[in-house]
């Protein structure tokens, strides 16, 4: 064939990815609109007033590093609205990850009802699980609610999370999350990602029964239920720990409730390669979870699909379509924060973050590896984790 035969069909290639792209943006435009209704429809409840009956309580906190503002984050844990008594029991392989944030919240309140474990031992490759493994035997209540170390709460939290764990037939009981930006530009873009992204997007498919969320940010199950499904060791080699926890629970025939309210998620990326590396592990746990539902969120990215099609094709219709769905894109923002209640965003961030979001879909697809708390992790197949040496 020759170079002048080759020319028209590899612009007939072109054409095709560039309305291919447009097709895409349109689909995406409009599901950033249903994402918006869905936002506008949340309940955003208060917890109800003091039930008659609550249980006693403990809190199991994992502890990674010693993360800024820990030590606010875990009193507040410790200052609950709530009647029963309240174990808040930490666990770190390392003493340093928790020691100082432990004494100054028993500085702010020598009567505290905290603790903190220090076991080294490893009960598989994911090192959070081994963590909760570690400190179960110290949880004095078999009423048991997970939280990460990153996560902000109310004083009426643990109330209204208990609350809906009381009701025959729920046996699980999570919460969305908002993002907390921390000092410096990529906390601020990595709180966007959540509350322009992932909040939105779970709020839809919860909404239209696409999903069945299950967060680290709460889980909250009897004692009875966690042995049922196998306790913490049944999940210490996966990725995913929090949502397959979630799966077990409703593999017994038990719902998993998600709260009307959220929690806090503080971001702590301090430069560009971690929250690439951060992006791309959410990337890669959703791919490893489901992947065909991964493969069509590509429809999630409407603005970078518009941005091809407009680079790609040149046509004023492009590039006003691109402009639309940003549009769309500050409008859900802002829908976000009227509804949730949170600061104003940098909008000026919002394509910024759009492009690294897109680029850390495109890049799952390239390998199975992750970084998570410091170590490289290779994804198998069926979602287990096998560290990496090379």
């Amino acid at each position: 064939m020759s170079t002048a035969a080759s020319i028209p069909d590899a612009l007939s290639i072109v054409r095709a990815f560039g309305a291919i792209c447009f097709a895409g943006a349109v689909f995406g435009g409009v599901f950033t609109l249903i994402e918006l209704a869905f936002v506008l429809r949340f309940p955003r409840a208060k917890p109800d007033a003091r039930c008659s009956a609550e249980p006693a309580v403990t809190i199991l906190k994992p502890l990674n590093d010693a993360e800024p503002g820990l030590e606010t984050r875990l009193a507040a844990f410790c200052r609950q609205d709530y009647a029963a008594p309240v174990q808040v029991l930490c666990g770190a392989q390392d003493q340093a990850a928790a020691a100082d944030a432990m004494r100054a919240v028993e500085r702010q309140a020598p009567s505290a009802p905290i603790e903190l474990v220090v076991d080294q031992r490893h009960h598989g490759v994911n090192r959070k699980v081994s963590n909760l493994i570690n400190m179960l035997p110290r949880a004095r209540y078999d009423t048991l609610v997970l939280s990460d170390s990153d996560i902000v709460v109310e004083p009426d939290y643990l109330r209204g999370v208990v609350a809906l764990l009381a009701p025959p037939g729920v046996g699980a009981v999570t919460c969305l999350y908002y993002g907390v930006a921390g000092k410096g530009l990529w906390t601020r873009l990595s709180a966007l990602a959540i509350n322009t992204q992932f909040l939105p997007q779970a709020t839809a498919a919860i909404g239209l029964k696409l999903a069945k969320p299950c967060c680290g940010a709460t889980i909250a199950l009897r004692r009875s239920m966690l042995e049922r499904i196998g306790g913490f060791a049944a999940f210490a080699g996966v990725l995913a720990d929090d949502y397959a926890i979630g799966a077990a629970v409703r593999s017994t025939g038990a719902e998993v409730v998600a709260a009307p309210f959220l929690v806090g998620h503080c971001c702590f990326e301090a430069s560009l390669r971690q929250l690439v590396l951060h992006q791309l592990r959410i990337a890669r746990t959703i791919r490893s979870i489901d992947p065909i539902g991964h493969a069509g969120s590509i429809l999630t990215h409407s603005w970078p699909l518009a941005l091809l099609e407009a680079a790609l094709s040149g046509a004023p219709a492009a590039a006003l379509l691109a402009i639309a769905i940003l549009a769309t894109r500050v409008a859900l923002c802002r829908c976000v924060e009227r509804r949730f209640g949170l600061p104003r965003q940098d909008y000026w961030l919002i394509p910024v973050q759009d492009l690294l979001a897109f680029a850390a879909y495109l890049g799952s697809f390239l390998r199975a590896t992750v970084h998570w708390q410091g170590f490289d992790y290779r994804v198998a197949p069926d979602g287990t984790l096998i560290e990496d040496n090379t």
